[in-house]
């Protein structure tokens, strides 16, 4: 039974089973692994609970992201190990007045804090270091939810000639969702591995899966996604990115 049945009414559970949503649409053949914000800001700069590590780091989602980073090893080593593309997302660096950020400013009230950068010796829009990218890997700044936004992930997928992504990241509910309504809405086949995926909220996380799952994308789970990957050739990609095969 998934994670999410137990935030489910009866009546949810009769309205989704019954209106149809929810069919699994399947994978896609030409499939890239797209990391959203798995940095710093979002996973503190060590694994501890959630209500210690917002302390230093106020977006964290605490040790539940380092359990998850271990998961999204496993996923990108797999990817890297059959030449698919893995494509980073991270948060922009603004300016100290933090005119260039947008509305971000307006829902937090610690928004105007400095992360704890000095104290930790990592920088907050960094990757965290056991799957920081690797040469082969593109890496896309972002300023809004969407990894699509204002970016050039469209380009690059579009030069790979890529069907389908497959999601994993940070927040569920946030980045994680805008990009996946985004990718759905460009026609692309969207998977999110379940474990390689997290929230600082717990209701909001599994909701947003059920919700993804119903309308937009597969929930699927890693040992799914480690199947699936080694079904693919291993040349999909060296051809329009000869250093995939380095």
């Amino acid at each position: 039974m998934p994670e999410w049945d137990r935030f489910l009414t009866p009546r949810d559970r009769e309205v989704f089973g019954g209106s149809g949503y929810g069919k699994k649409a399947g994978l896609g053949e030409r499939p890239v692994v797209l990391v959203v914000d798995v940095t710093y800001a979002f996973c503190g700069d060590r694994a501890e609970p959630i209500l210690e590590s917002i302390k230093r780091w106020r977006n964290s989602c605490g040790a539940e992201a380092w359990d998850s980073v271990e998961k999204i090893r496993t996923l990108v080593d797999k990817a890297h190990g059959h030449a698919i593309p893995v494509i980073y997302t991270t948060g922009m660096d603004y300016r100290p007045d933090r005119f260039d950020a947008g509305r971000w400013s307006d829902k937090n009230a610690r928004a105007a804090e400095v992360p704890a950068v000095e104290a930790s010796g990592v920088r907050a829009n960094d990757v965290v270091e056991p799957i920081a990218p690797e040469e082969r890997d593109l890496l896309i700044p972002k300023a809004k939810p969407s990894a699509f936004f204002g970016t050039l992930l469209q380009a690059h997928l579009t030069a790979l000639n890529a069907d389908s992504l497959i999601v994993c990241g940070t927040t569920t509910s946030g980045c994680v969702r805008a990009t996946v309504v985004d990718a759905f809405s460009h026609n692309y086949h969207v998977s999110i591995v379940e474990e390689c995926t997290f929230d600082r909220g717990e209701a909001s996380h599994h909701m947003t899966l059920f919700d993804m799952h119903q309308k937009y994308a597969d929930v699927v789970s890693l040992d799914e996604t480690v199947a699936y990957l080694d079904t693919l050739p291993n040349d999909l990609f060296t051809s329009r990115m000869p250093i995939l095969a380095e």
